[in-house]
């Protein structure tokens, strides 16, 4: 069987919305409420508990996903959602020591310590901080950031005898610096921004001079032995270095960012932003993971304000030809276990997750050569978060007046967008007054494009082109062809041909794969 999502499922808002329910429905009612992690669609459809990832890890990435819905698409979030994830999330800090703690087993106690989880962690509190000023939440992060000094030295590491002797921990060895406590840059970025705290600030910049100092090199070469073969990793600490760079408007790290996005970063992904969930040797080589591909679409988000216009490029075919059309939507497919005992973990197990991300290749959610395929619930908060921040960056409004940077459908109170993919032209109406800034895709010849509705000659600078004083609350329409264009994804031994129109995928090589995102292509 082969079933299609809407290849022209290009709606952001709704995606994020999408997500939101998913993200809603995830919680244990056999474990006090505490969100699942582990899921799998076939061929067992389920919702499981990890004795590492499940307090520790998911409300983070829910409550940071959440709340930025919230906010940056006025997407109305149920109170008793973000209450169980927040209380999930202190109760992970409410173990001998505060930082994210997870169980051995449903029922016992808050045992099991991965560093790799402290980022999860500060994007709970962080979030809590800024979108509910919960003091709880403020002075978990004090308390967390200051048993980091105590318990991690830059040299040396984690004190693990004392964690462990001391404090009966297990603590998780983690393969390298990047898997395990520089994961925590770009949730304290986030942190500081919104609190002041200044120490949170000082971790940061501690954690990014050591991250500087043996990984993201000057070359911007990727390095398997020392990043670790976890992806999702590697594309999290650069996206917290972009973050980093860009509250302290450090040039110098963001040349770094720069050059490992430029370089390094095409070792794991390819050219529509898939990632590689492992890369390892002996890995599937296209079992992908959405996680990646936002890290990546964040970092160029933030590169396309710095100025650097093709990266919003890449941003836009992302979004289009993967990260957007890797959302499952037909669930039709997964079918509800037998379930005897009344087990929640067996219970609406389809239903829950409409709307999720997970571990797809980039033609589909079922990679050639795997049986289990899986949506650990962690990952939709991941994807969501990374949407709230392409929407807040489609359109802004600054001193220099409108920027139209990602081409979709989009209005704010400072302007109306309606995307050339789903209209005859790409329309725009200013609602305030101001110079107009569109940014130009690098396929579109200038010379062709038709612009009515305005009276003021266009200037075409940097990527963009500038409209001076486009008419006020009249619709401005610039028509301009979006091509057909084949493209060949390399993915380790196997090829896989694409096409596109303009940035979005209209067809994909799919070798008979089952659960394709796209028409195939012969």
């Amino acid at each position: 069987m082969t079933r299609l999502n809407d290849v022209n499922s290009t709606d952001i808002f709704d995606a994020i919305r999408l997500g939101c329910q998913t993200m809603c429905s995830v919680f244990n009612a056999d474990d006090s409420d505490i969100p699942f992690f582990g899921s799998s669609v076939l061929p067992e459809a389920k919702l499981s508990f990890s004795s590492y990832n499940s307090e520790a890890h998911v409300p983070g990435r829910h409550l940071n996903a959440l709340l930025s819905a919230e906010n940056a698409a006025g997407i109305v979030i149920d109170d008793e959602c973000v209450k169980k994830h927040a209380d999930a999330a202190f109760f992970s800090y409410s173990g001998p020591l505060p930082l994210p703690l997870n169980r051995d087993g449903i029922g016992g106690r808050l045992v099991n310590f991965r560093p790799h989880h402290l980022r999860e962690g500060f994007h709970a509190l962080y979030a809590l901080a800024k979108f509910r000023e919960s003091a709880q939440a403020r002075e978990l992060a004090e308390e967390s950031i200051a048993a980091i000094f105590t318990h991690w030295d830059s040299a040396r590491g984690w004190d693990c005898k004392r964690l462990g002797e001391e404090l009966g921990l297990n603590v998780l060895s983690e393969s390298s610096f990047i898997v395990g406590i520089a994961r925590a840059i770009g949730p304290l970025v986030k942190l500081y921004r919104a609190t002041g705290y200044g120490p949170a600030l000082e971790l940061a910049v501690v954690l990014k001079e050591k991250a500087i100092s043996g990984f993201f090199t000057e070359d911007g070469a990727y390095d398997r032995d020392r990043f670790g073969p976890h992806t999702h990793s590697t594309t999290c600490v650069m996206s917290s270095l972009a973050q980093l760079a860009d509250l302290t408007m450090d040039s110098a790290l963001m040349n770094r960012v720069r050059a490992f996005y430029d370089n390094g970063l095409w070792e794991i992904r390819n050219d529509l932003g898939w990632v590689i969930e492992s890369s390892l040797p002996d890995a599937p080589s296209e079992l992908g993971e959405v996680n990646n591909t936002g890290d990546i679409l964040e970092t160029a988000l933030i590169l396309g304000r710095w100025g650097y216009p093709e990266y919003y490029h890449d941003a836009e075919r992302i979004l289009r030809g993967h990260l957007l059309p890797s959302q499952l939507r037909d669930i039709s497919f997964i079918e509800d276990p037998p379930n005897p005992e009344n087990v929640d973990g067996k219970r609406d197990v389809a239903a829950r997750h409409g709307g999720a991300f997970g571990f797809p290749a980039p033609y589909g959610h079922a990679p050639l050569g795997k049986t289990l395929i899986s949506f650990n619930m962690d990952i939709v908060g991941g994807a969501v978060g990374s949407l709230c921040e392409a929407y807040r960056d489609a359109t802004r409004f600054d001193q220099a007046g409108h920027w139209v940077n990602l081409l979709f459908d989009h209005e704010t109170d400072a302007i109306k967008v309606e995307s050339p993919y789903t209209h005859s032209a790409l329309r725009i109406r200013v609602k305030r007054p101001g110079p107009l800034f569109v940014r130009v895709p690098p396929w579109v010849e200038e010379e062709k494009i038709e612009i009515a509705g305005g009276s003021s000659k266009p200037q075409f600078t940097n990527g963009y082109l500038l409209i001076s004083s486009p008419p006020v609350g009249r619709m401005l329409s610039l028509a301009f062809p979006l091509p057909r264009q084949e493209m060949v994804l390399q993915q380790r031994e196997r090829q896989i041909r694409t096409l596109l129109r303009g940035d979005q995928v209209e067809a994909m090589e799919n070798f008979g794969a089952d659960l394709t995102f796209f028409e195939p292509l012969d």
